[in-house]
């Protein structure tokens, strides 16, 4: 008796709160001569405060139109906006700025849906060996990260000097498929001496496994002892489910001026790698078995920073460096 009670309380403070908030809703319109989509616009600043909340309105309005804008083709975006233009009575020529503010944050959205589905298809492809086009980004991260260094074969146990498990590193990718492996290559290639850099602490031994004069002699505060390439895979996992999630939507939103692509999914997994390289450092472990437990609390820090609207990963990647303070 007492949940069914608690039920019905719940279910009336729902539509009291829904009332309430249309109610309120009626009466700024009345006041201001703005609809809702106005006012966003108008009082927020372009970016994932700006954008989360018109997504928000459209994703709960009562008109099926305007809850179809969030699904359309990038391509039918700017169709859909003179169509929620029209339908809320806006004159374009009096509102100009409004129609772009509306599509920028439209597009973000309608990309975003979309570098979904692109990332998810990276990830469920499997490595295949008998793929040309595999092995060719599998021996391309090998010269990016050993180009000194010959590759004796196909199959080697020069494998782990980049962080591998074993003789083939077809094994590794199981759990993220051609996802991890484009990520490692990107990381590689386009922030070449931050990988490196990465890579060649990963390398090094814990301190207590050296003598002081050794430790002395490498001028190491702390050491860092992980896999490249296994701790890469793991990060794009943790990139991953912050995408799926949603969680990095406020990042993308403020990185992207439009459509969210991989290139910036790919931008996020190298911040991220050099963020968890040096949250590792910090935590200075004793062996790799705290990995979960330390990967987990990085984690968390990094949901922690995404929670707030003006967060941006990558701050060399944002907006504000793109100047588009107009739209």
């Amino acid at each position: 008796m007492k949940h069914f009670l608690r039920v019905v309380t719940q279910f009336f403070v729902f539509l009291y709160c829904k009332c309430l908030w249309r109610g309120l809703k009626f009466v700024a319109r009345k006041l201001t001569g703005r609809c809702e989509l106005q006012r966003i616009c108008y009082n927020n600043k372009h970016g994932a405060r700006r954008t989360l909340k018109i997504e928000s309105s459209l994703k709960y309005s009562k008109n099926e139109l305007l809850r179809s804008a969030l699904s359309v083709h990038p391509d039918k975006v700017e169709k859909s906006i003179d169509d929620i233009m029209a339908l809320k009575k806006i004159n374009l020529d009096t509102n100009p700025q409004l129609g772009i503010s509306l599509q920028a944050s439209l597009l973000q959205v309608v990309g975003y849906r979309s570098l979904v589905g692109e990332v998810e298809k990276l990830r469920r492809e499997p490595y295949d060996c008998e793929n040309a086009h595999h092995e060719t980004l599998l021996m391309q991260l090998w010269k990016e990260l050993r180009p000194d260094t010959p590759l004796t074969g196909r199959i080697s146990k020069q494998w782990c000097e980049i962080g591998f498990q074993g003789n083939d590193p077809k094994t590794d990718f199981r759990g993220m498929g051609l996802l991890g492996l484009h990520n490692l290559l990107y990381f590689a290639e386009h922030d070449k001496a931050n990988a490196l850099q990465v890579l060649h602490d990963s390398l090094q031994p814990k301190h207590n496994e050296m003598s002081p004069s050794e430790w002395e002699q490498k001028s190491l505060d702390k050491a860092i002892g992980f896999s490249f390439a296994i701790v890469g895979i793991n990060i794009t996992d943790l990139a991953y489910s912050l995408l799926v999630s949603g969680a990095l939507k406020t990042h993308l939103y403020n990185v992207a001026p439009e459509l969210p692509s991989l290139l910036h999914f790919q931008q996020t997994f190298c911040y991220l790698m050099q963020e968890f390289h040096r949250f590792w450092t910090e935590e200075d472990p004793g062996d790799i078995m705290e990995f979960n437990r330390i990967r987990s609390k990085f984690h968390r820090r990094i949901l922690k920073q995404l929670k707030h609207p003006d967060t941006a990963l990558c701050p060399h990647f944002s907006a504000s460096d793109l100047h588009l303070v107009n739209l």
